[in-house]
């Protein structure tokens, strides 16, 4: 049995991912063969941590709009990425797989509180941990709560998952002579404005050292083959 490149991940997932092609709510099709792919990388011996969007139920600033407050909106989109996280979670237990669910605001009766001491034993112990709420602060996106966790959690690189297979230096569905890029660092991603994470997030993970791999989840085995290195989108690093 080949080695993981990596022992600790961090893997982003979109709302909008578990929604399949319905966009909307939960396409638990989609979501099984997810976590079909979790249960190999722990059988492989992979620490794997989920932070999960909640686009497919409500995104704050999108949904909300001018018509609710900024704060309350993000509030809701906390609670969206929790009802995934539950879905997540209990999909994996359906395989016999150990995780655990905390959120960044407390929610005792359904899940943990957010500790980086828990979570990191969680973790060693091959339970899978799936982080909820964000950061738990409004005008942040979970791109950041990912690159936040990651930083806290010392993961070795945050495995994005994507509707597209990596990093281009324009769009492909309206340019097709758009390049693909096999590395970039965060400097350049930044200076051309591509949309891999938010500004935010791409600063965190600059200044944290912390690298991205950048590839589509459309076929979810794309997910082991990433932890296991291989050469399956793009590498954004420092």
């Amino acid at each position: 049995m080949s080695e993981p490149h990596y022992k600790r991940v961090l893997l982003k997932i979109s709302g909008e991912a578990l929604a399949g092609d319905a966009r909307r709510g939960l396409d638990f099709d989609v979501i099984g063969e997810v976590c079909d792919v979790i249960k190999k990388c722990v059988e492989k011996g992979v620490q794997v941590a989920v932070v999960v969007g909640g686009g497919n139920f409500w995104r704050g600033l999108k949904d909300g709009g001018d018509r609710m407050q900024r704060v309350r909106a993000d509030h809701m989109g906390m609670l969206a990425t929790t009802i995934n996280a539950l879905a997540i979670a209990d999909s994996l237990e359906q395989r016999d797989v150990e995780v655990r669910v905390q959120t960044a605001i407390e929610m005792r009766s359904i899940a943990e509180p957010y500790i980086r001491s828990k979570a990191c034993r969680h973790l060693e112990k091959g339970r899978v941990v799936i982080f909820g709420c964000g950061t738990g602060n409004p005008y942040f996106s979970t791109d950041t709560g990912a690159a936040l966790r990651a930083a806290e959690i010392d993961a070795d690189v945050i495995l994005l998952a994507k509707n597209i297979d990596g990093v281009y230096d324009s769009d492909p569905a309206v340019n097709p002579d758009a390049k693909k890029y096999d590395e970039i660092t965060y400097a350049q991603v930044l200076a051309q404005q591509l949309q891999v994470m938010d500004t935010t997030a791409t600063s965190l993970c600059m200044d944290n050292n912390i690298p991205v791999f950048v590839f589509a989840l459309k076929e979810p085995e794309n997910i082991l083959r990433a932890a296991m290195g291989e050469n399956i989108g793009t590498y954004v690093h420092g």
